[in-house]
Parts: C-alpha cells; structure tokens; sequence
C-alpha cells in the first residue's frame, strides 16, 4: 500500500501507543504503526525531501496535530506519550482535529512561525544542522562523535579510525556506579542516505570479543533491517543513533546550538479599576 498521509495516521498512532503501553520512542512508534498498517519495506523507503523518508515525515505531522489536539505529548528526549486525556481515546475523527488546529492558526497567525505550525516537531533548525553535519569530513565527524560521547558519560573515549579494523572508529568506556564499566567500541557514518543491514553484521563481527557493547552514529537513517539486526536474539545489541536523534543530542549538550527561551506578556485591561478616578 502506499504511505498513508498524515490525517491518516492520526488513529493508527494512538493506536501504538496504547499497545505500547500508553509511550515510546520515535524509532518504536514507527514501527509499532507500520507493524499495524502492514507497510511493506519499500513504502518505509519511500523519500521525501531532505534526510526524512515520507512516511518518518508524514507520521511527525501526525504526532505534532495529536499533541495540539491534546491526546499526546513528548518529553525533551524524544519519548511520546498519551495525556489522560488520549489515555481514554482510541479513535478520533481526522476532520476534528484539523479543524481546531486550522481554527488555532487563524486566530493567533503569528503562531504559525512558531516550533509547532512551521515542520513537524521540531522547526527547520534540524535540517540546517543536518545539513552542516554532511558537510564535515569524516573525521572531523568521528571527533563531533567523540565529543558528544563524553559529554553523554562516556571515559576514555578515543578515535582509532584505523582501515582495515572492521568498521570500528573509536572506543570508551561506561561506568555504572563505582563498580560496573563496560567497554564500548563506536562506529561514525556520515551518511546521506540509509545504513543498511550488512553494515550492521560487519560492525559487530569486527567487535565481537573486543567490547561489551557497540554503537552505530550516523547523520541519515537506518533501514528496517538494520533496526533488526542490531536486536537479533542471540547477538551481542547494537545501539543505533541516526540524523534526527544526534542532531537532538547536539541540542540537548549545547553543542553547536543555541536555544534561547522567549517570555510572551499577556495583558489584560481591567476597565473598572479606572471608574475609581
């Protein structure tokens, strides 16, 4: 079937996220409503404009016109979930909801250049960063890589970015508590386009025996069967970041970004006050 557009997602999602246990994660909620709608690989493929596919475009309008319906809203580490309100709805009519969105923006248009009404989620920033990102040398992004590491809890973090070693482009170190430490090994793809699922099985082949634990960063996305394959039961797990949640990484740091919080006054005329004069 073909993607389906934005309006239509709005009950498959809030069907995700009750059989999810009322949150998740961007990358669950994708594919928890593909598991629903039986989309088949290539219509998860399908791209849009920018590092976005359309259905990963079409399901983020989707989640913006929930949370301004008030069934769902999101933390700042990207987990959705429904309010007590979407608690105790599992369908809605998609007109409704665009009408009160529509409503809203022609009575405040000056909300319409606002985070929530000019991309979905987040505004344009994300692409522009992204857009930088490709732009860096690889190993100028193994270092950005590096850095975001250590500033994620990560020691004895260091770029090895040795050819011929398997794909692997540094290593650290996570304690837990004063005890436990796990030896991690990374890999950086800057990539334009999807990671696929080899890319995956070679990453970890080249690990195996040398680190606890392994993870893939990279400025584009991940196909389904590299999601797979990083959980495959029996195989030590992979951690995958693609371009939305590093870029959302690199906001969370103050890496790069600067976020600046705006005050807006509201003002009320309390006309009675002045009959006293």
């Amino acid at each position: 079937m073909a993607v389906p557009k934005y309006d239509d997602l709005f009950n498959p999602l809030l069907a995700a996220l009750h059989e999810l246990g009322s949150s998740a994660s961007i990358s669950e909620l994708e594919q928890q409503v593909a598991k629903i709608l039986k989309l088949s690989e290539a219509d998860l493929e399908e791209p849009h404009d920018g590092n976005r596919t359309k259905f990963s475009y079409n399901l983020a309008w989707a989640r913006t016109y929930l949370k301004r319906f008030g069934l769902i809203e999101n933390s700042s580490r990207g987990v959705w979930a429904l309010t007590s309100k979407g608690q105790k709805t599992s369908t809605v009519k998609k007109e409704a909801v665009k009408k009160l969105v529509q409503d809203e923006d022609r009575k405040k248009k000056a909300e319409r250049e606002s985070q929530e009404t000019e991309s979905p989620d987040e505004t344009g920033w994300e692409e522009e960063v992204l857009n930088s990102l490709k732009k860096m040398s690889p190993e100028a992004f193994e270092r950005l890589c590096q850095r975001v590491l250590r500033e994620s809890g990560f020691i004895q973090v260091e770029v090895t970015g040795r050819s011929g070693d398997g794909g692997i482009d540094g290593r650290g170190v996570v304690k837990l508590g004063a005890i436990l430490s796990f030896h991690v090994h990374f890999q950086c793809k800057r990539y334009k386009d999807t990671v696929p699922a080899p890319v995956i099985r070679d990453f970890r082949g080249a690990m195996v025996g040398r680190a606890d634990k392994g993870i893939i960063l990279t400025t584009g996305t991940f196909t389904r069967e590299a999601k797979a394959e990083a959980l495959r039961d029996g195989a030590p797990p992979l951690d995958l970041i693609d371009g939305d949640e590093f870029v959302q990484m690199l906001k969370d740091y103050r890496l790069g970004i600067s976020v600046e919080q705006k005050t807006v006054e509201e003002i009320s005329v309390n006309e009675s006050w002045f009959d006293n004069y």
